[in-house]
């Protein structure tokens, strides 16, 4: 039995404790659901509770703690040998690292480092059978957990037991604790970045890494070899994050926002009925198929139509990726308004018409401002979609940190850099490696000011229409 079947048997269990326990309030009143405090469904939800959450929450224990504890007593049966090396001396915290993964992967029997030690096989052996003991058994508790517990809830119903507000209470409690992590979550995002930040900053100034013109962060393992010292000055990054950026939303902005326009004011209800949904399907195509497109598509033909006309553009160019990116961010642009500005108050387009304003002009004075807020959010949301893609730049634009604003330069933008730092074995604590967090802080702010403007705009204009 693995850790899924469990779940499933917990939730059967669950679900018999939900029928039991309607059929009990039920049969209590001599099927007069008038006589009960609360629907049936709550006292059927009230048994469910008791019996799935707390075995729920016991399987959760276990799975975090598990490893630790069997990590633990496993060390504990070790001989003292097993901790020295061939001189005798103490081993370091990697090589106890090392044996354990060997003792791990000869106990689920996979390939190890090759130490063919006997108390690894002993050690590997003793830690299959905790591991199995305390399933079977932790197993065992959470199912007479659910049951007891369940039991326990059964014989609580009566006609008078609050069952409603008891589930209810139960459902807010578990949505403030998924709130809890939601935000915990975002504090431990923002906290790794700025730790990891700091450290690149105490190897890096920061006036360096903000104005910087050279973008070379390939650091040498060794001080005496060649390129031991790198150059992070992350201008290049910003630049052509925002050129590639800049291009995707000339491309995603009009189309997007007109096309949303004719199918929201002008398009039949037909042919609404089809095109939106297919253009919506542009948001579901995986971005390395779009860089494919880029790549093999895309940028050989913006190179043709330059050569024709004279013009030198790489074969890896911020134009190719901009385009291909617009397209891509079209739906989030486009689908986004169409909801918006189908959502302003029929009212107002009838009050326009009957002051003698055309509809183009109706569009253009009324709905348009009205639903400016959602547009603008649209946007933003198209603009962050943007600044993070990662796999069309890759293979358009390339990897190449130039300062230009030239379009058909190869240029490369802040999330590809973040990848490319991130790959390797260069070691985790060298500024090459902590300037993909400086980086990761960088966009955080860029993020976070974007939607500092996007409630902006929809507080000045939301007075006006609300």
């Amino acid at each position: 039995m693995n850790t899924l079947i469990l779940v499933l048997v917990i939730l059967a269990l669950a679900t018999l404790a939900y029928v039991v326990g309607t059929r009990r309030s039920t049969g209590l009143v001599d099927n007069k659901p008038k006589d009960l405090h609360s629907l049936p469904g709550y006292y059927g939800l009230y048994v469910a509770m008791w019996c799935g959450v707390p075995a729920l929450a016991l399987l959760a224990l276990w799975t975090a703690f598990e490893p630790t504890i069997v990590k633990q007593l496993v060390l504990a049966s070790l001989p003292p040998q097993a901790f020295l090396d061939s001189a005798g001396a103490p081993l370091s915290d990697q090589r106890i690292s090392l044996m354990m993964t060997d003792i791990a992967n000869t106990a689920s029997g996979n390939i190890t480092s090759g130490s063919n030690v006997a108390y690894i096989d002993e050690a590997a052996a003793y830690q299959k059978s905790l591991v199995d003991t305390g399933y079977w058994l932790m197993a065992l508790v959470a199912v007479a957990l659910g049951a007891g517990l369940a039991s326990f809830a059964y014989l609580r119903i009566t006609p008078s037991l609050r069952a409603r507000n008891s589930v209810e209470t139960g459902v807010k409690y578990f949505m403030i604790a998924c709130s809890t992590v939601a935000i915990l979550t975002t504090i431990g995002i923002i906290m790794s970045l700025l730790f990891e930040s700091f450290r690149f900053f105490t190897k890096v100034p920061l006036t360096d890494f903000l104005f910087g013109l050279s973008w070379s962060p390939q650091t040498a393992m060794r001080a005496d070899q060649v390129g031991s010292s790198g150059s992070f000055g992350a201008v290049p990054l910003f630049v052509g994050t925002g050129l590639i950026a800049a291009i995707a939303l000339a491309v995603a902005v009009p189309i997007g926002l007109l096309s949303a326009i004719y199918m929201s004011e002008y398009a039949a209800p037909k042919f609404r009925a089809f095109a939106k949904p297919a253009l919506e399907i542009l948001a579901g195509i995986p971005t390395v198929v779009y860089g494919f497109f880029a790549a093999l598509t895309v940028a050989p033909a913006i190179r043709g139509f330059g050569d024709v006309i004279g013009l030198d553009v790489s074969s890896e160019s911020a134009l190719a990726a901009g385009v291909v990116m617009g397209i891509m961010i079209i739906p989030f642009v486009s689908s986004l308004s169409d909801d918006v500005i189908t959502a302003v108050p029929q009212a107002m387009r009838e009050g326009s018409y009957g002051l003698g304003a055309t509809k183009s002009e109706t569009i253009r004075k009324v709905v348009f401002p009205a639903a400016l807020p959602g547009i603008v959010g649209g946007i933003l949301l198209a603009a962050s979609r943007a600044i993070g893609e990662t796999m069309i730049v890759v293979m358009a634009a390339g990897l190449a940190a130039n300062l230009t604003a030239n379009p058909f330069a190869a240029v490369t933008t802040v999330t590809v850099q973040i990848v490319t730092l991130l790959v390797g074995d260069q070691e985790f604590d060298s500024p090459k490696t902590l300037a993909a967090f400086a980086l990761g802080l960088v966009l955080f702010f860029i993020t976070l000011l974007l939607n500092v403007v996007a409630l902006h705009v929809v507080r000045k204009y939301r007075e006006q229409y609300d």
